[in-house]
């Protein structure tokens, strides 16, 4: 491909508008003003993407299946999963709580993983998924919605001022959600959407 046929980028920093260079396997480009990073080239960066989300999706199907954390209250053993506990708000008529609960916690985080997954595997084979675009604009949509990392903090917080009441037992989930949150970050660090949509053009 010529320097003419090579897209343009612009600078984050001072707006230069320069051609996209071709890296080699873990190149950076810079600015060529103002000397800021413009681009990196991530070794496997899909593959790395790939094996963290897989890794997320499977912890947090654990997560919902088992119970966060249970309570021993007077002799007494109670305990809840994520989707229980938005079923008790439900009941007490707290459904908007109960829906920003279960859109936060449970189907932004599950969208975005299925998404990603959706486009990263096909790309590791050297394939393209069909509307690989509108998935793509869709995670990008849903990303901002997925608060795993709040609560999580929140559970452990709500952790230790129960436990001066009652004895608590951090369930299977509680780890997994932070295990699920942990594999998500990086994944979304790994994530390199030049890459991606490098190997989906290829795969055309």
């Amino acid at each position: 491909m010529g320097m003419a046929e090579q897209p343009l980028v612009a600078c984050h920093d001072c707006d230069l508008l320069q051609r996209e260079p071709l890296l080699p396997q873990g190149g950076v480009a810079r600015c060529r003003r103002c000397g800021a990073t413009l681009l990196h080239s991530h070794p496997q960066s899909s593959e790395r993407a790939l094996a963290f989300t897989l890794g997320a999706l499977f912890l947090f199907v654990l997560a919902n299946l088992f119970p966060i954390v249970g309570l021993k209250l007077s002799g007494d053993f109670i305990q809840t999963s994520l989707l229980g506990a938005a079923q008790v708000m439900y009941d007490n008529d707290m459904r908007l709580v109960a829906g920003l609960v279960l859109v936060t916690t449970f189907a932004a985080p599950l969208a975005q993983m299925l998404a990603m997954a959706y486009l990263l595997l096909p790309a590791c084979l050297g394939r393209r998924p069909p509307l690989a675009r509108q998935v793509f604009r869709g995670m990008t949509l849903v990303q901002p919605w997925g608060m795993l990392e709040v609560f999580v903090l929140g559970i452990l917080v709500s952790l230790v001022k129960l436990a001066h009441l009652a004895a608590v037992v951090p369930g299977v989930a509680l780890w997994s959600f932070g295990g699920t949150m942990m594999l998500m970050a990086a994944a979304t660090a790994a994530f390199d959407a030049r890459d991606l949509w490098t190997r989906l053009e290829a795969a055309r």
